[in-house]
């Protein structure tokens, strides 16, 4: 849900807000870069385990308060299991009884990988085409997503 533009529309009290509930969750970070390689931003995201679809997604750093910005978007499904990768942003911040390292378990997100390296050259690891500004790749990028993934231009 984009509380932000919620905020921004008339007439909200008949807008009806539907919440997939996934009680288990697949979550990576992306790599990519803006204007040269050392300038690094990271595309953090979350599917879930079952379906594959996004749930949410976030920009930044390889930080663990870029995580923490994802996880807070993810408490409205309810998510009671992780499946993550060994970065230590994971560890540091997810309950150890509710979360599980390994690859076995995260192919539906890094299938998603490959599908935004593909269609989005910006994410490509070697490319031509990049950003200049970080304001642009992320827009870039959250706009496709949202097409791509919810069939919605926000």
């Amino acid at each position: 849900m984009n509380s932000e533009l919620l905020k921004t529309l008339e007439h909200t009290e008949n807008i009806e807000v539907d919440i997939l509930k996934a009680e288990e969750a697949e979550a990576d970070e992306m790599w990519s870069f803006v204007g040269k390689k050392e300038n690094q931003r990271w595309l953090w995201h979350a599917v879930d385990h079952k379906t594959g679809k996004v749930l949410a997604y976030t920009f930044g750093t390889h930080e663990d308060k870029v995580f923490l910005e994802l996880k807070r978007l993810l408490e409205p499904f309810g998510i009671v299991k992780f499946y993550t990768d060994n970065w230590g942003a994971y560890e540091r911040n997810l309950n150890p009884a509710n979360h599980e390292i390994g690859k076995r378990n995260t192919q539906k997100i890094e299938r998603k990988h490959l599908t935004l390296r593909t269609r989005i050259k910006r994410l490509a690891r070697k490319t031509i085409c990049f950003s200049k500004l970080e304001k642009m790749h992320d827009i870039v990028i959250g706009l496709f997503i949202n097409v791509y993934e919810f069939g919605l231009v926000i």
